[in-house]
């Protein structure tokens, strides 16, 4: 197989506002030992890209390729035999022109070479659009359920920014689950997206009071569970909706980051509060190939489906916009990079 000498990507040279988003020419990756070298169809958006971007997040090395998720067909496998030959290796199958999903640095580009653990193996009957719109969101929700809070049917779970790409995941896994779901959101349109989604009731933040609300609809006691990827603006509101022994489960910074906050806030009721990362929850392999199966069988059999809202070109306006329209809540579901055409 033949591959050009240079490629396009998309990402930054320094950090700052949605303008230092850039267009790159860079050399053909070289793919380590313990690599899989993958041909790029789809990128995944996510407010992590807006992190790393703003400087949240610390980039070791610039040009810094944007991008943390993606689908794409295997180009290049790893060429060291004590990885190759090992079981868990082997148990996922990998084959050149095979379809595989990525987790990890750099996937708005048109290659992309990225460690086997991270590289997972998605059905035929996966469509690779798919494959890159439920990655990382699917499995955020996924191994959150199970190990941030282990969620039992009938439980009361609050999930914040419902209508969003994770929102949609988490209210489709907890339905699954058999909890009692609540969301919120920002506007009408918005709420019954995420009731078709699963939300049994979703509360719009902006009319209403998101904490009577909440105690309102579980006669007092407070939900089981929240799940809060906004941060900074809801945070302090949490601790009024949950019950006691209630767990707050921080999932994310669209706000800005949380203010730090002593134990004995937890006090009062026995709250448990945990700011988990779904990276550490499938650190190793089989972890990681465990949550994926599992993942793409829901996707499969036709439980957990993913919503685009809208497809973007690789270019630096197409990644300027996907970051504007994501932080500005301007879409109902995925935002995708689009790399390039056919399975």
């Amino acid at each position: 197989m033949s591959f050009p000498s240079q490629i396009k990507a998309v990402g930054i040279h320094k950090t700052g506002d949605f303008d230092v988003i850039e267009e790159l020419s860079l050399p053909f990756p070289g793919n380590a030992p313990g690599n899989v070298l993958v041909k790029v169809h789809y990128g995944g958006v996510n407010f992590i890209d807006t992190y790393y971007r703003k400087g949240l997040y610390k980039i070791d090395k610039f040009p810094y390729v944007l991008g943390t998720e993606g689908a794409g067909t295997i180009a290049a496998l790893p060429s060291d035999p004590s990885i190759t030959n090992t079981e868990e290796f082997n148990k996922r199958g990998f084959k050149v022109g095979g379809k595989v999903a990525i987790y990890g640095g750099g996937t708005f580009t048109e290659y992309t070479s990225i460690p086997w653990a991270k590289v997972f193996p998605v059905p035929d009957s996966v469509p690779l659009r798919t494959a890159a719109g439920i990655l990382t969101q699917g499995l955020t929700a996924l191994t959150f359920i199970n190990e941030a809070y282990n969620v039992q049917k009938g439980d009361y779970v609050l999930v914040h920014t419902i209508a969003g790409g994770l929102g949609l995941q988490f209210a489709q896994l907890l339905k699954e689950r058999g909890a009692i779901v609540i969301g919120t959101t920002s506007t009408a349109e918005k709420a019954e997206f995420a009731k078709s989604y699963g939300a049994d009731h979703v509360i719009l933040y902006k009319n209403e009071n998101v904490v009577e609300r909440v105690l309102e609809i579980t006669k007092g006691e407070g939900v089981h569970a929240v799940f809060d990827g906004v941060g900074k603006d809801t945070f302090e509101d949490n601790f009024k909706l949950l019950r006691r022994k209630g767990t707050l489960v921080s999932v994310g910074n669209a706000s800005g980051a949380v203010p730090p906050v002593a134990p004995l806030k937890l006090v009062e009721k026995n709250l448990k509060l945990l700011r988990p990362t779904m990276g550490n929850y499938i650190y190793t392999p089989e972890e990681g190939r465990l949550y994926s199966s599992e993942l793409f069988r829901l996707s499969a059999e036709g439980k957990l489906k993913v919503q685009v809202h809208k497809e973007y070109p690789l270019s630096s306006a197409g990644v300027q916009q996907a970051q504007k329209d994501l932080t500005g809540g301007q879409s109902i579901g995925k935002l995708l990079i689009k790399v390039a055409d056919g399975e």
